[in-house]
C-alpha cells in the first residue's frame, strides 16, 4: 500500500474519524481499536491509526487483558509506535485497571424519610445556622449525592430553585428531597416553607425531576412533608 492509495485519517467522513465519532456518537460507539487510534495519535505512511491499533490488537488476539501485559518496549517493536505513544497505551490501560479494582462505592437507597434524615444528618448535625441542602436520587431512589444549596443565618437561608434544579439536571436526578434544619429545633413549618416547597414541587414536576419529600431537620428529630400529608 502507498501513501497515495492509503486511507488518511483525515480524509474520512467526520463521523467515521475517532475523535470526531466519539464527539458525535458518544464513547460506546468506538470500537477498541478506535479508542487505541485516539490514544497513539497517528499512524505511518502506510496505516492509519486505526489500521495500525488493529495490526497490535490482532497481535494478542483482539483481547484488552493480554495488551494490558505488554509493556513500553514489547509496544514499541510495532513499526509507527515509538515511546511515547507506547507509553499512552500502557498508561491508559493502567487506569483501566485501576478502575476495575476499585470497588463501587455502596449508594444507600432511600425508603422512608427516616432513611433521608440518616444519610443527610453527617451532614447538619450541631450547625448553629440554617443550611438547604438536597439529596439526589437515581431512578433506584439510591443517593447519588447530597448538595448543599446555601447556608444562613440562625432564622433563615435562601434556597434558589435555579440552582436546585441545574444541581438535578447535571447529576442526571431522577429525583429529589429537600432539607433544611431549624436549630431552634422547632419542627413547625413556617408558611414559608410551605410556599417554598410547593414552588419546587411544581417546577420539578414541569421538568420530569419530583420533589418527593421537604425534612425540616433538627438535632433530635425530623418532621417529613411527605409524611404529614402536606407535600
Amino acid at each position: 500500500m502507498t501513501y497515495e492509495t492509503s486511507r488518511k485519517i483525515l480524509s474520512w467522513a467526520e463521523e467515521d474519524r475517532p475523535r470526531e465519532k466519539l464527539m458525535l456518537k458518544g464513547r460506546a460507539a468506538l470500537s477498541d481499536a478506535e479508542l487505541i487510534a485516539i490514544l497513539i495519535g497517528s499512524g505511518t505512511r502506510d496505516l492509519t491509526a486505526v489500521d495500525l491499533s488493529k495490526v497490535i490488537l490482532q497481535s494478542v488476539g483482539n483481547n484488552l487483558n493480554d495488551l494490558a501485559k505488554l509493556s513500553v518496549k514489547d509496544l514499541s517493536k510495532f513499526k509507527g509506535i515509538g515511546e511515547a505513544k507506547a507509553i499512552s497505551i500502557v498508561a491508559a490501560l493502567e487506569l483501566g485497571r485501576r478502575r476495575k479494582e476499585e470497588e463501587r462505592p455502596l449508594r444507600l437507597r432511600i425508603t422512608s424519610s427516616r432513611d433521608a434524615y440518616e444519610e443527610i444528618k453527617p451532614h447538619l448535625l450541631d450547625k448553629q445556622h440554617e443550611e438547604f441542602w438536597i439529596l439526589l436520587l437515581n431512578r433506584a431512589n439510591e443517593v447519588i449525592r447530597p448538595v448543599q444549596i446555601s447556608s444562613g443565618g440562625v432564622s433563615g437561608t435562601v434556597a434558589d430553585p435555579k440552582l436546585i434544579f441545574k444541581h438535578a439536571l447535571e447529576q442526571l436526578a431522577s429525583a429529589i428531597i429537600l432539607v433544611h434544619n431549624h436549630p431552634s429545633g422547632n419542627l413547625a413549618a413556617s408558611q414559608a416553607d410551605k410556599d417554598l416547597t410547593r414552588k419546587l414541587k411544581d417546577a420539578g414536576r414541569l421538568l420530569d425531576i419530583p420533589v418527593l419529600d421537604h425534612l425540616i431537620f433538627t438535632d433530635r428529630s425530623y418532621m417529613s412533608f411527605a409524611d404529614q400529608g402536606i407535600l
